[in-house]
């Protein structure tokens, strides 16, 4: 069987102990993955520190050389990502591809780093005195990224982070980890000197020991929200900078004047995409006044249509889950659902596809007449389950979404600027769409979500990813010797 082992160093390192990785598709064994602890991520913190000392002394022409042979070794590779991503998640392979691309899209911003760290001068601030700003690296940071989107969403984090200057240590998830060690060898054939980039396989001991490390100044995460807050809880308490991006139930409001057809389609393709495992999915429609039975019709229609397969059929459109231990989750989640009072339109539970009856599938599921009180809106079940609520005005609407513990993202479909002026400035929600369902900022703007959302003050990539790697420095200088006198007193200075 095939071993994922770290990557340490610039080199491949065994583990002690292992673990299984599946084929969604089949429930088949795969390979087997290194489960790092304490030890491993010693070795991997202890090259970072080392790598940091020169890497953070190089111009930022070279630092940007790099970016770029990455972003083209990113392009090339990106059947080769995708279907390592669909392999072990199971997602389609054109899924898979849009992932990478939009990873690759961080990579393209990163590689404008030296404009993003120009800092800001004052000249003659006081007679004889200039003034500065300047942004420095941190150190050593560390990533660690869910199985949802293992190519994008650390490279929302590493790109910019070793572009500023920093060293990092990638924990991906051990459920799909082998295109971390591709990226890792890319990053390697770009001519990245050893140890600013290094992977740790693992579990929770591989976690903890990042978060609790002396020698790392920074950790980003990304994953359900009960995760995020303990990882934001443990590594601040240690005097970390932290970023913890946590869960999402995104709404879809759809207005009685939206293009219901086109609505139906694009909140279909944002709820089951990807078998319905985004944390940008859209999970929860909101009806409002007489359209509720119109587009629960023209949903039903649209789910019934979706074709479900391994992730590497071109004829595929939703794959399968990721583990077995969703699947029963999902289907759990449904069952709730129906005792508590919600009509079940489309069941997915005992979907079969032939030639895998052990793979991990579930067709999609739409619940109609669910209300906030049920299980079903109220917790994230990360599957291809899609709840439809009623509301009568726009603002009970609103209202319902501010009332979600979440506030990652949403969307209104209308066709009234007015309305979605309203919509826009009354919701509670880090990222809105407008007749858009999935609306990800593209790699210039930043990504995060609000409330149970995220844990701490940035959001991640962008501006803002920016100004997580790097801290401030303000210099204040004087050179003696020229025309002007500068007179010392004992009070406070002043400008003069």
């Amino acid at each position: 069987m095939r071993s994922i082992e770290h990557w340490i160093g610039g080199t491949s390192v065994a583990g002690s102990e292992y673990a299984t990785v599946y084929q969604p598709a089949t429930g088949q064994p795969q390979a087997r993955v290194a489960l790092g602890g304490q030890p491993e991520v010693d070795r991997a913190v202890a090259a970072a520190a080392t790598a940091f000392e020169s890497w953070s002394e190089m111009s930022l022409s070279r630092r940007t050389k790099v970016l770029f042979r990455l972003r083209d070794l990113v392009e090339r590779h990106e059947d080769d990502l995708a279907r390592l991503v669909t392999a072990e998640h199971g997602k389609t392979v054109e899924d898979a591809r849009g992932e990478v691309i939009r990873g690759r899209e961080v990579i393209e911003f990163a590689c404008g780093i030296p404009q993003l760290l120009k800092g800001a001068y004052s000249d003659q601030v006081s007679t004889g005195v200039d003034s500065y700003s300047l942004r420095a690296p941190l150190g050593v940071c560390a990533g660690i990224t869910p199985f949802n989107f293992p190519v994008m969403v650390p490279m929302w984090m590493h790109p910019i982070a070793i572009a500023c200057g920093n060293a990092f240590v990638l924990k991906p998830s051990e459920r799909d980890p082998s295109a971390a060690n591709l990226v890792a060898q890319l990053y390697a054939d770009a001519g990245l000197p050893d140890g600013v980039f290094n992977v740790v396989h693992g579990g929770k001991a591989a976690v903890d020991a990042l978060l609790d490390h002396p020698g790392v100044a920074a950790v980003s995460f990304v994953g359900s929200t009960p995760i995020a807050s303990y990882v934001h809880q443990r590594a601040a308490s240690t005097g970390k900078r932290v970023q913890a991006l946590g869960g999402a139930k995104n709404h879809a409001v759809v207005l009685p004047d939206a293009d219901l057809a086109d609505a139906a389609r694009q909140i279909t393709s944002a709820a089951y995409g990807s078998a319905g495992q985004r944390c940008m999915a859209i999970s929860a429609v909101v009806a409002v006044g007489p359209v509720g039975n119109q587009l629960v019709e023209l949903l039903t229609q649209e789910a019934s249509t979706i074709v479900v397969g391994p992730g590497d059929q071109p004829t595929s459109q939703m794959g399968p889950v990721v583990t077995g231990e969703a699947r029963t989750r999902v289907i759990d989640s449904v069952d709730e659902a129906q005792k508590a009072g919600a009509t079940l339109v489309v069941d997915g539970r005992e979907l079969r596809v032939d030639g895998h009856d052990e793979g991990y599938f579930v067709g999609p599921c739409l619940l109609d007449r669910v209300t906030p009180e049920m299980a079903a809106y109220q917790q994230e079940i990360f599957g291809p389950v899609l709840v439809v609520l009623r509301a009568d005005t726009l603002d009970e609407a609103v209202g319902i979404i501010n009332a979600n513990p979440y506030g990652n993202g949403t969307a209104l479909f209308t066709s009234g600027g007015a309305a979605a002026r309203r919509f826009v400035r009354g919701v509670n929600v880090g990222m809105i769409g407008v007749n858009v369902p999935l609306p990800v900022p593209m790699a210039y703007h930043s990504f995060g979500g609000w409330k149970a959302s995220l844990f701490g003050d940035t959001h991640i990539h962008g501006p803002e990813g920016v100004s997580f790697y790097t801290r401030g420095k303000v210099v204040t200088s004087r050179w003696p010797g020229g025309t002007e006198t500068f007179r010392s007193d004992f009070h406070f200075p002043t400008a003069s």
